[in-house]
Parts: C-alpha cells; sequence; structure tokens
C-alpha cells in the first residue's frame, strides 16, 4: 500500500523549516524519519562516543519533532543518534527524549536499537573469516581489533523494521546506513523495493534534493512501481535534475548503491516532472544478495595533538613560506634530536601553510604566482606523539622558531605574530577510523539489540 514518509532535514541539528514542518505534517505521513548520524567531521565522534552536534541545538528541533509526531500520531524515527551512533550516543538521545517528554506532558514508548559490537566477539568474527575488506581497506588483524575503543555495525531496514513491529512511538537507532531508517516502512507494507531504496537515497538529506537545501523538508510517497518526492517549503522544488543528481551525494557510483542485503541498480530509472513542485521516480531495481552483510565502523587513538600558529605578513617571507617552513622543518628535526631522547618513531611536525596549501598539504599543485600571493598566511603546525606531555614539550621547545627563524642565514631574524597567548593548544587524543570492513550475520538482527521503555507523563514540579 502506498507509504508517506516525511523527512524533516538531512540529520538532527542541522535545522529546517518549521512552516514546511507543519505543510508535512498536513499531507498525513506515515511515519517521520530523520538521520542523526556524520562522518563528515572526522574519526573524533565515533572514537569518544559523543555528538559533534549541541545538545541544546538538538534538543530543540526533537521538541518540534516530537510535538509534530503527537499531532500526526505516527512513529518518528531518528538513525545513528549522537553523529556516531554508539550505544552511549543513543542514550544520550533518550535522555534528551526523557527531558522533552515530562516538559510536553507526553506518554510514549520508546524504542532503543543498539548498533555497538564488542572488539573481541569482532575478532573472533574476523578469525572465523566473517569479517572482509572493502576497499580501502587498512590492514589489520584481530589483536588489532581488541584495541579498537569502538566499534559499530550500520543497521539495515530490517532492524528498523524489528523496531517498528514493536510498536513504539520513538524509534531512537544506533548506527544505521543513512537509508534503513525511511526505506524500512515502505519495504515492510510491500511497496516497490527498488523504488523504496531510491527515495530513501533521495530523501536522506531532506530538501538536498530540492533547489533550496537550507529548507529541510521534504515529503516521499512510495508506492507498488516507484516513489514521488515533493519539498515542503514553499520556495523549494523538487526537479528532475535535483532529484537524480543526489545520487551522486556521498557515493562513488551515480548508479549502484550497497546495503545490508543487497543492492540500489538505478540505471533504468526516470525521473518525471509531476508539476512544477513534484517528482515521479519509476524504474530503479533492488538486487538482493545471497549473503546479509553490515558494514562496521570503529576507531581508534592513533597518538596526542597540540597545535600552534603564526602569522607571517612581510612579503619577503610570504613569497617564500613553503621555502622557509622547509628550512624550518629540518632544524627543528635537528635541534629536536640534539635536545631530547624522542626519535622519528616518537613524534611528527605536519605545517600547513593558511593560504598556500593548508587543505591539501603537499599534494597541493597550484602555487600563487608571485604577482598573486596573499597579504599574510597563516602557518599552522600540527604535533602528533605518543603522548600528550611529549606533544606539549616540543610545542615549548618550538615556540622561539615558530616567531623568529630566519629565511637565511645572513637575513636578521624576524618577528611573527602569534594571534593568542599561549601559543600552543592541547588538543588531546587523536582518533582515525580503523575499520572499512563489512561482517556477515545469519539473521539481520545479529549484531543489534533492541530496548524498550514506556516514558509515562509527568507533571513538571
Amino acid at each position: 500500500m502506498p507509504t508517506r514518509v516525511l523527512v524533516p532535514s538531512g540529520v538532527l541539528g542541522l535545522g529546517f523549516d518549521v512552516k514546511a514542518l507543519e505543510r508535512g505534517i498536513a499531507a498525513k505521513p506515515d511515519i517521520i524519519c530523520i538521520d542523526g548520524g556524520s562522518t563528515d567531521s572526522g574519526p573524533y565522534y565515533l572514537g569518544t562516543g559523543t555528538s559533534k552536534y549541541a545538545r541544546d541545538v538538538c534538543k530543540a528541533e526533537w521538541r518540534h519533532l516530537m510535538q509534530a509526531r503527537a499531532v500526526a500520531d505516527v512513529p518518528l524515527v531518528i538513525g545513528s543518534c549522537g553523529t556516531c551512533g554508539t550505544n552511549s550516543a543513543v542514550d544520550w538521545m533518550y535522555d534528551i527524549t526523557v527531558e522533552l517528554a515530562k516538559e510536553l506532558g507526553q506518554t510514549l514508548s520508546v524504542a532503543r536499537l543498539y548498533a555497538d559490537q564488542s572488539p573481541h566477539q569482532i575478532a573472533n568474527a574476523f578469525d572465523a573469516g566473517r569479517v572482509t575488506p572493502l576497499m580501502p581497506a587498512p590492514d589489520i588483524d584481530a589483536d588489532d581489533i581488541r584495541g579498537f575503543s569502538n566499534i559499530v555495525a550500520l543497521a539495515g531496514a530490517e532492524a528498523i523494521t524489528a523496531a517498528l513491529a514493536s510498536g513504539a512511538d520513538i524509534i531512537l537507532a544506533g548506527r544505521t546506513t543513512d537509508t534503513a531508517v525511511i526505506s524500512a516502512l515502505p519495504i515492510e507494507n510491500g511497496d516497490h523495493a527498488g523504488a523504496a531504496w531510491h527515495g530513501a537515497k533521495i530523501a536522506e538529506c531532506g530538501a538536498f534534493c530540492s533547489t533550496n537545501p537550507g529548507s529541510g523538508v521534504i515529503l516521499v510517497e512510495f508506492d507498488e512501481s516507484g516513489f514521488t518526492v515533493e519539498a515542503m517549503a514553499k520556495d523549494a522544488i523538487c526537479t528532475p535534475h535535483s532529484v537524480s543528481a543526489h545520487m551522486l551525494y556521498e557515493n562513488v557510483d551515480p548508479y549502484i548503491l550497497y546495503e545490508p542485503g543487497g543492492h540500489l541498480d538505478v540505471t533504468g530509472a526516470t525521473y518525471t516532472a509531476e508539476s512544477n513542485r513534484r517528482v515521479r521516480v519509476e524504474g530503479s531495481a533492488w538486487i538482493p544478495s545471497d549473503t546479509y552483510t553490515v558494514k562496521l565502523e570503529a576507531a581508534k587513538i592513533a597518538g596526542y595533538q597540540t597545535t600552534m600558529m603564526a602569522i607571517i605578513r612581510d612579503a619577503h617571507y610570504v613569497k617564500n613560506s613553503s621555502v622557509w617552513i622547509e628550512r624550518l622543518t629540518r632544524f627543528l628535526h635537528d635541534k629536536i634530536a640534539d635536545c631530547t631522547d624522542l626519535g622519528s618513531d616518537d613524534y611528527s611536525l605536519e605545517f600547513r601553510l593558511i593560504g598556500v596549501n593548508a587543505a591539501l598539504g603537499v599534494l597541493e599543485n597550484r602555487q600563487p604566482s608571485a604577482d598573486a600571493m596573499p597579504v599574510e598566511v597563516g602557518v599552522l603546525l600540527i604535533i602528533t606523539a605518543t603522548d600528550q606531555m611529549i606533544a606539549t614539550d616540543l610545542s615549548k621547545l618550538i615556540n622561539p622558531f615558530l616567531l623568529h627563524y630566519p629565511l637565511s642565514e645572513q637575513e636578521d631574524l624576524p618577528t611573527f605574530a602569534f594571534p593568542y597567548s599561549p601559543a600552543h593548544s592541547d588538543r588531546g587524543a587523536l582518533y582515525e577510523f580503523a575499520l572499512n570492513h563489512v561482517l556477515t550475520l545469519d539473521a539481520p538482527m545479529d549484531a543489534f539489540t533492541l530496548k524498550l521503555s514506556q516514558i509515562a507523563e509527568v507533571a513538571d514540579d
């Protein structure tokens, strides 16, 4: 049967048009789905099991969604709670939900879908050949896995379906694929499987598939042959171009998308404008796989960091900033060898010239011409060491030279600028992603745990 899925935004914490959300609720959706996760800002959040989005912002947006759910009287689902989808992030979102239920006077059943994996069990699965690499994947062994700080599995649509079957008003899911939360109910309702996955991919980032991405809210209607997508903001329009283009977003192949249990193929999809706001899509296909696999994500500590920054404005130094950095780096390595017992494996120094190569570092192949040099260049130094004390002490050793080191021995000592004091900032642990693998399961729920709680209405004190 047809299924209407309302997607308020690409992620909780990004914001949405509240009036557009009201129009979406007026369209009588069968479910409200939103993603809460992101890897865009790197592995720190998975490594620490914390959110990159502010709690107050998430609570304010979740309040709107809980109120909308109560009006529509449909399930509200969030996937990949708290950026990383660890158990701690799910419980963080649960605490927010309990607070809001009390403030709003709502009585709720809440399902928590946990996705954390035991490093010991994943190590055993690795030895048993049930953990296989994707490309590119780091070279690891079972002992490495036992040392990872957090491991999560990305749940598929079947896990969300199991949570929906509990009858929960709100589902707080750990790490899921972006599409699983949206595709689950249309698949359960018997809508076209290819359309369910394709529409979920198009809707995963809310109004990113429209002409006004910042408005957030879209509605997708799934049925037996395809799906129709419409932006809910008055100034946002879905076109065949804007909708089809979203298959390129965060996807290495614009026609194929791999998910737990199979893959989506949109090679034969057609995109037709139904009006000046709605786009109809048909012809996408879902191809089930022989085995059921879920992607694994993990993080591990890769060192401890301290950063420093200096600003150079002298035109002679700005023009020759790369040469200056090369000479300074050689000097600092010699100085560290003379003054400490540190070996080359105990630390690293990484300079980024802001205005020259800050984004790509040594990979930057475009250099500004002499007449197009910036007025000033920021010099960012990232010190990485095996512990924080070493990184901090190295910054203090380097401090006077980052401020005064000359371009050549025949020049006066320059003086640059530190934008803050102290000149160094300790960053603590550095995390890196440690897995790009899939885990083979005998059944879709084997890696996940479901917990159902009742939140009774409580009068505010």
